[in-house]
């Protein structure tokens, strides 16, 4: 009876963790800019004394999903999608480089364009800082020019050009944060074919009705593994009884 508790024990225990996965592609069907992450089952055979006769379940991520979102027309001069392939860099708080797809940007006091959750958009020489009383504009290269409101309407000011780059999906990793950073901890070299919509943002790769069904799915197998492991224990309960009979 052990080989079976453990066995269903294994999965039950495996499938919470995927189910936390699912949930947290549901969670941000809505969020700017984000990758589904994709997770399956294999199997881990048990080695010991003995032949092998027993498996364990073991959740393991495949990887995520880098396929592009919808992209939607805001009209807001500060967001930018990036088109196809690419990633905007950031600078994170330790000051290391980070990347994302999300172009919701805003200034802060300072005039540093920046991230909604606060981090610094990277251009050529480190942040770009945006001038107070101009209208901004972002080129599809990642150009960031200003026109001054109270000056010459035809003065264009060129402040820098965001970092975009596009490194190989392989070589990337999903941060606690939900910035993608790569695998050696080194910065992506800037690549002059990502391009950028201006007044635009892309939405979440979760496909939520796909996402849906699999909660469902790993819902029911928890169930299966959670009866499995009553069975195992009404087929030991009677088995001592039997024994204590004879």
């Amino acid at each position: 009876m052990d080989r079976l508790v453990y066995t269903a024990m294994s999965g039950a225990k495996h499938t919470l963790e995927q189910q936390a996965t699912a949930s947290n592609n549901l969670a941000n069907a809505t969020t700017t800019g984000f990758r589904a992450q994709l997770n399956t089952f294999r199997s881990a055979p048990v080695v010991g004394d003995g032949l092998p006769t027993r498996a364990f379940v073991v959740d393991s991520t495949a990887g995520n999903d880098f396929s592009q979102g919808p992209i939607q027309d805001t009209g807001r001069a500060l967001d930018v999608a990036v088109q196809g392939k690419g990633w905007i860099a950031v600078q994170t708080a330790d000051g290391g480089e980070a990347y994302t797809r999300n172009g919701s940007f805003k200034t802060t006091e300072n005039g540093v364009l920046q991230t909604q959750s606060g981090q610094p958009v990277l251009g050529d020489g480190g942040p770009i800082t945006i001038p107070p009383d101009v209208t901004v504009a972002i080129a599809s290269d990642g150009t960031v020019s200003t026109i001054p409101t109270d000056g010459i309407p035809n003065a264009v000011n060129i402040l820098g050009r965001i970092k975009l780059v596009n490194p190989d999906d392989k070589n990337l990793k999903r941060g606690d944060d939900g910035m993608f950073r790569t695998i050696t901890g080194g910065p992506a070299q800037p690549d002059a074919n990502v391009r950028l919509a201006s007044g635009a943002l892309e939405g979440s790769n979760v496909n939520v009705v796909e996402a849906m069904v699999n909660m469902i799915n790993l819902s029911r197998q928890f169930e299966m593994n959670m009866k499995m492991i009553q069975t195992a224990e009404s087929d030991s309960t009677k088995a001592t009884q039997i024994l204590s009979l004879t």
